[in-house]
């Protein structure tokens, strides 16, 4: 079974009603390590040797947090510059995270139509995550389509649940160990039929 490590960072956690579901429906899967930055480092002091044994120890990264400014939450950001050191996560010596995967997991106000070249933030969810892709890429990682929840604001506690309920279905599968051909063609994996079966 995959060991997964999600490394979580939001700065208003208490306030989020979309990110409290998802978070509790997978913090507690036997497997799971339900990493949340802000708390361990409210001062912005990332423990990086503590950071790389973490990562070592799992073999899927999810980058979780809120879609701010079409990027991440700051401690996040510094997460990736302190951590992944070259010749540590790149460069001629930096093999420590080849063939792990990695996606991102996001929740964004905007509705999935505002996402796209006739929309109003223009470019699609997946365009804005290049950064990441790109990072993981250097990194050697295999880079998934990211699963989003969009539109939070307008999002019942129902349509909430269901979500969580893909995401805790999500990583069952990764667990399992579902592979990029299993979801090609999905911009997102939510989109993946099999979270999709009902």
């Amino acid at each position: 079974m995959k060991k997964i490590l999600v490394l979580f960072s939001h700065p208003k956690f208490e306030s989020s009603r979309a990110n409290a579901v998802l978070v509790d429906h997978i913090k507690d899967i036997e497997g799971v390590t339900f990493h949340d930055l802000y708390e361990r480092y409210p001062d912005f002091h990332i423990d990086v040797p503590a950071e790389k044994a973490l990562l070592d120890q799992h073999d899927v990264i999810i980058w979780h947090h809120p879609l701010y400014w079409y990027s991440c939450p700051p401690l996040m950001k510094q997460w990736m510059d302190m951590v992944l050191e070259f010749n540590w996560a790149y460069g001629p010596k930096g093999k420590a995270l080849q063939s792990k995967i990695c996606f991102n997991t996001i929740t964004a106000g905007g509705s999935r139509d505002l996402y796209c070249s006739a929309g109003t933030n223009t470019f699609s969810v997946n365009e804005f995550l290049r950064p990441f892709e790109q990072t993981a890429k250097l990194c050697g990682m295999t880079f998934y389509p990211p699963f989003a929840v969009m539109g939070t604001h307008q999002l019942t506690n129902d349509e909430l649940i269901q979500h969580a309920h893909q995401y805790s279905s999500l990583i069952d599968l990764l667990q399992q160990g579902v592979t990029v051909g299993d979801f090609k063609g999905c911009a997102f994996l939510n989109d993946i039929p099999q979270l999709n079966t009902n």
